[in-house]
């Protein structure tokens, strides 16, 4: 222990005073990361891997309401070391058991505050811990964020962004939803906000992801640029709420008309979000890195026994649209039993009703459409067990809450995709744990869409099985060409899916290669190849998972229908094969003795080679999914074959342009 964390005291005089100044050393459990910190005037901190500094000194400070500063001219009253190792459950995730293993340093400080510090062997977490008997506010927290050199960045700029705003309030609305820009820290533009997580290209092939988690009673944090320092980064966050009115999408939102002066109301006791700092040094080690669910709360749900992930059959990304059917499709009760039949005879757990079952721009949750019987549906769906999730704009779901959950888990509803919060401020952080807390009180589900990022709610309230926050395939009913989702489908599990489960909602049946891909709202396609689509259900974490084209397209393929329809949803292993961000990417994930394999490459053709070591000894029955010969002209084209394969062989593949596959392993 002594060699892992040192406090060295060393008093620096100065010609008008004197001040202490600390320095303390904390070290990973493997001796590979050093987090070094001063401690005086200011907080700071420098992290390195080995040889190489990932962040120069930065410093750290939290300001409150009545203008005391936690950071500047800190005094030390103790501080206490510990190594501590645990495995934590995690039933809805892409392991079944956790590994928590950490270095940890924690500071009290004159004035009632205190740092944590926690060190791993893939990076580096931190937070304030007020214990203070009385409320106050929070006026600032200031987190900077400076690197020894010009890194290359993968950014998430906030889309709706108005460069005559200085105050950032158009773009602290926001989805949350936007593909990376890949440039150097000195062209970031300081005017734009960054959501989280965040991708940094540091020394010799290693990765730092900067995100946050135990986003609870707080404004999320938001990067920028610092305009007089390329090299530096720093926190902004949205002021609190003074007052909002109803609007946004089919009123269906509140809009902030005016912010107090402070970003947050404290209650007295309490701890502040962790901020993260993920490090890797092979790109295909973030694709299953577990940290976010590392340093969540633990569960607040006692009983998980009613919490049944699934795939869920969904009509709003393909507007309805079925054929060869004897009635007029839509929003009505004929559609849905269609759609309900088509989950039963596949063994799809849940279908969704989607924004128009209630009544438009009402924002109440009780006025149904005449053209919808909730309780037949149910009761229809119950009868070929298939149950009924249904979609809400999160501002009728708030204003009427615990009526709503009653209600409807009453007529045995499973659960809401609630939708259209973009924003984080702490209001609305607020009312995302208000929502969980009174869903689980009625054993509903959550799919939070509109949403940003997770940051450990999965674990504290597993009854949140699903997060949107991510620039899912939604996105290519409207998007342009120059929309290029292919490279981002081979970035985000290096990046996004770090934060936790995404909505993504893949399963396009129609397939477009480069050049012939357009976008059609009520008939809508995907990019790249249709082996590309099967893969993304293995990459990409999702316990929730959409099956989002139509029951006429998927029965007309009923190969890739089954391989979908079957594909487990949680899994009991994860295991990282190849990657390299915005490149290609390969995971192989277990759900009892039976192994998945997804890969996917951008849109450069690729030959992967794909190594079966990670398979127990024996014989196992391979089912693959490959690009068809002809793919890179008709991205639909596949081949399917099964054959024997070993542990230790090595798989050889081919992938088209925008191209993936996907297969399953089972043991004989």
């Amino acid at each position: 222990m002594k060699k892992q964390i040192i406090s060295i005291a060393m008093l620096i005089c100065m010609a008008f005073g004197v001040f202490a100044q600390e320095q303390f050393a904390i070290l990973s459990p493997d001796e590979k990361l050093k987090l070094s910190l001063s401690i005086g005037d200011e907080v700071s901190y420098t992290l390195s891997h080995e040889s190489d500094v990932l962040i120069a000194p930065s410093a750290l400070s939290l300001t409150l309401g009545s203008g005391e500063s936690w950071g500047k001219k800190a005094k030390i009253l103790r501080s206490k070391t510990q190594r501590k190792t645990e495995s934590i459950p995690s039933p809805f995730s892409k392991s079944a058991t956790v590994t928590d293993d950490y270095n940890e340093l924690s500071i009290s400080f004159k004035g009632d505050w205190g740092l944590e510090f926690r060190m791993y062997n893939d990076g580096v977490a931190y937070r304030f811990v007020s214990r203070k008997k009385q409320a106050f506010t929070v006026q600032s927290e200031e987190t900077a964020i400076r690197f020894p050199e010009n890194f290359q960045t993968y950014t998430p700029y906030v889309r709706n962004y108005n460069e005559n705003d200085n105050h950032f309030e158009s773009q602290f609305h926001n989805s949350f939803e936007n593909t990376y820009t890949h440039s150097p820290l000195s062209d970031l533009n300081p005017k734009r906000l960054i959501f989280l997580p965040m991708l940094i290209e540091a020394e010799n092939g290693k990765k730092i992801c900067f995100t946050e988690v135990n986003l609870e009673a707080y404004p999320g944090m938001y990067l920028k640029k610092n305009a007089s320092n390329a090299n530096e980064l720093n926190a902004v966050y949205a002021p609190y709420p003074a007052s909002t009115e109803q609007g946004g999408h089919n009123m269906l939102q509140r809009r902030v008309t005016k912010r107090e002066d402070f970003i947050a109301k404290a209650a007295g006791q309490r701890e502040f979000p962790w901020r993260v700092a993920i490090v890797s040094t092979e790109d295909k080690q973030l694709a299953v890195n577990d940290m976010t669910y590392r340093l969540a709360s633990p569960s607040r749900v006692s009983d998980l026994s009613w919490v049944k992930p699934g795939k869920v059959a969904w009509e709003w990304w393909n507007d309805w649209n079925l054929y060869g059917v004897d009635f007029k499709t839509g929003v009505n009760n004929d559609t849905y039993k269609y759609y309900i039949d088509f989950a039963s005879k596949n063994g799809i757990e849940y279908v969704i009703l989607d924004e128009g079952w209630a009544v438009n721009k009402q924002a109440d949750l009780m006025q149904v459409v005449p053209q919808i019987n909730l309780k037949e549906l149910v009761d229809y769906g119950k009868a070929r067990n298939v149950g009924i999730i249904l979609w809400a704009g999160y501002w009728a779901f708030d204003r009427d809450m615990e009526n709503v959950c009653k209600h409807y888990s009453e007529m045995d509803v499973k659960g809401f995709k609630v939708d259209f919060m973009d924003r984080d401020d702490q209001e609305m952080v607020d009312f995302i744990y208000r929502a969980s807390e009174t869903a689980a009180k009625y054993k509903l589900m959550l799919d939070f869409h509109g949403m940003y990022k997770p940051s450990g709610l999965q674990r504290t309230y597993p009854n949140v099985l699903n997060f949107e926050g991510v620039h899912g395939l939604e996105q290519l009913k409207w998007s342009s060409a120059e929309v290029d989702m292919v490279t981002y489908d081979v970035t985000i599990p290096f990046i996004r899916m770090i934060s936790g489960q995404m909505d993504y909602t893949q399963g396009a049946m129609r397939n477009a290669t480069k050049g012939n891909y357009r976008p059609v709202n009520s008939e809508p396609m995907s990019q790249g190849t249709r082996c590309r689509q099967l893969g993304l259900y293995v990459v990409l974490e999702s316990p929730l998972n959409m099956l989002c084209d139509n029951p006429s397209n998927y029965m007309d393929e009923p190969e890739s229908l089954n391989f979908i329809a079957k594909i487990p949803t949680v899994w009991d292993e994860s295991v990282p094969l190849n990657g390299k961000v915005a490149e290609y990417v390969a995971i192989a994930r277990r759900t009892g003795s039976d192994w998945y394999v997804g890969g996917l490459t951008n849109w450069t053709a690729r030959d992967m080679e794909i190594d079966l070591s990670f398979l127990p000894e024996g014989n196992y029955t391979m089912t693959l999914f490959k690009d068809g010969i002809n793919a890179n002209r008709a991205a639909r084209d596949y081949a399917k074959e099964t054959r024997s394969v070993r542990s230790g062989e090595k798989l050889k593949l081919h992938l088209a342009p925008g191209g993936g596959f996907a297969a399953k392993l089972e043991k004989r």
